[in-house]
């Protein structure tokens, strides 16, 4: 996989390259140490990408709204890319290898309608063993961004 991001916290460097934090005396994460490749840490990645259908710009609007949900729930080997510097932007690169398995099962949150209410759930069915991906339509909105670092709970086999 090939990721290009345009915002990214130290410790999400840390999550998915195992290249560790550098704090300042506050204890606040202010940069990262890019080093060898760390072939024993894995990440999970979940996406959404707005479907635009017909009901998008009903008169009445009332549409639905619908997202594609892609989950890759072991990647593993992230590796920084080029690092481009511009007036406007810093981006940078993430390449990584997907793998089978990771414990993620049904996954910790709420990504799919459970019932005719709509009401979000859980993936219904987990995620193969021998499963590098998983793509779905979704009426869940994907949730509110944060900028905070959270650890994942629920559950999971949570060592790659």
């Amino acid at each position: 996989m090939e990721v290009n991001f345009y915002s990214v916290s130290p410790e999400f460097l840390e999550i998915t390259t195992g290249n560790p934090v550098v704090y300042d005396y506050s204890g606040k994460a202010v940069g990262y140490d890019d080093c060898s490749l760390q072939c024993n840490s894995g990440f999970a990645l979940e996406l959404w990408a707005e479907v635009l259908g017909e009901d998008v710009c009903s008169a009445d609007g009332t549409g639905d709204g619908a997202w594609i949900y892609f989950l890759l729930p072991w990647v593993t080997n992230g590796i920084l890319g080029d690092l481009e510097v511009g007036n406007e932007a810093v981006t940078l690169q993430l390449t990584g290898a997907t793998r089978a398995g990771g414990g993620w099962g049904r996954g910790p949150f709420d990504v799919i309608a459970t019932d005719a209410a709509g009401t979000p759930g859980q993936l219904l069915t987990p995620l193969g063993t021998n499963c590098h991906r998983r793509t779905i339509t979704t009426t869940v909105a994907p949730p509110e961004p944060i900028c905070e670092y959270v650890p994942v709970t629920g559950g999971l086999c949570l060592a790659s």
